[in-house]
């Protein structure tokens, strides 16, 4: 008996010793960065607890779920799909036509000026997707490197459109989703976000600014006095709006419009009165936020079960801002029944229309 025990409490201690081997110094994906993530208020405030979003109009989209982003033309609404396609949806009616397919993951959209659309696509680059079904690649590469991550974009004054590539290191395809890519990137914490601009005239790719902790949501502001543009864009990752100047003397520049966010802001959409709807996807995550300045923590938490990483979580939010980054509104579902709110679009018609990154329907509630 007492070489069993001696025996089966050597396996122990050889077990032991081989899983702190295996969480401290098994290779992973990550290299984290070490930061000091704000203290988060929580739910107070501006942010305090409503149900405003628990009662919607929903209308399924079958066979293409995940309405992440929605574009309302002439009365016609059109919303990019996780499957890879682009629908037309009738809410009255239920109606759903596929009308295109990227190959990829589309996510951001806007109306281009021949009456198609200008689809950021995570997997392909900046898209150009004709009613006709046609898809043609604007640009998937800059400086001869390429394009990991295209998310959002917004169209300038003069044409350009400025869109956002949320991580150069994590890229969607490569990542196998883009909410796989999105947690390694704000899990490193490495900042390879960048904001791009595309001049349709010349068929050309800059890069606006970058060192972005997963760079999102993208909405064009009005031109300025001096005739400067800048953009609102979302920094995921480190729960915040910034302004990015994207011409004149403050080109590249970044000012924080909005900071310490009690979630995860995805993209931002004029509210068509001068203010902006920001989607908040999710929650913080307390242990994300705990352990930011510990890198080693972070890279040990990637060598656990996917399962005891951190996790989106369910709860609907949207805010309403201005230029000022003042919070005008906020509505909100605790229990989360219209999963994973990436934004809101005023349609025009009396309805603010919700996307959704995983949702199986379309939602919408009166403005």
């Amino acid at each position: 008996m007492f070489k069993f025990i001696k025996r089966a409490l050597g396996l122990i201690v050889i077990a032991s010793l081989l899983g702190f081997a295996y969480l401290s110094f098994w290779p992973v994906a990550i290299e984290p960065v070490s930061w000091d993530a704000p203290k988060a208020a929580g739910y107070v405030g501006p942010y305090a607890p409503n149900s405003k979003l628990a009662t919607l109009e929903t209308v399924s989209l079958g066979d293409y779920p995940g309405p992440e982003d929605v574009v309302i033309i002439d009365g016609a609404i059109y919303a990019a799909s996780y499957k890879g396609a682009i629908m037309r949806v009738d809410f009255d009616s239920a109606a759903i036509t596929k009308i295109a397919a990227t190959g990829g993951k589309p996510l951001g959209m806007e109306a281009a000026p021949d009456g198609g659309l200008y689809v950021a696509d995570a997997y392909k680059g900046l898209l150009h997707v004709g009613m006709d079904g046609t898809v043609t690649t604007l640009t998937d590469s800059v400086n001869a490197a390429p394009i990991a991550y295209a998310d959002d974009l917004d169209i300038g004054a003069d044409g350009q459109i400025y869109f956002s590539d949320a991580s150069v290191k994590f890229g969607a395809q490569a990542a196998g989703s883009t909410m796989a890519a999105s947690l390694l990137e704000i899990m490193e914490h490495g900042r390879t976000g960048r904001l791009l601009a595309f001049n349709p005239d010349g068929q050309t790719t800059r890069i606006i600014a970058d060192g972005f902790s997963f760079s999102n949501g993208v909405a064009i502001e009005p031109p300025h006095a001096d005739g400067s543009e800048s953009v609102l864009m979302n920094e995921t990752g480190r729960y915040r709006v910034l302004r990015i100047w994207v011409s004149g003397p403050r080109e590249g520049q970044a000012d924080v419009v909005l900071d310490n966010l009690p979630g995860f802001p995805d993209n931002i959409n004029p509210a068509g009165d001068g203010t902006y709807w920001v989607g908040i996807i999710s929650p913080r995550s307390k242990w994300l936020d705990d352990n930011s300045a510990k890198p080693k923590a972070r890279a040990m938490a990637m060598r656990l079960p996917e399962s005891m990483r951190p996790q989106a979580e369910n709860y609907g939010h949207i805010i309403r801002i201005n230029s000022a980054g003042e919070v005008l509104e906020s509505r909100q579902d605790p229990k989360g029944g219209y999963p994973q709110i990436t934004g809101a679009i005023a349609g025009g018609d009396g309805y603010l229309y919700l996307t959704s990154l995983t949702a199986p329907d379309m939602a919408r509630l009166p403005e």
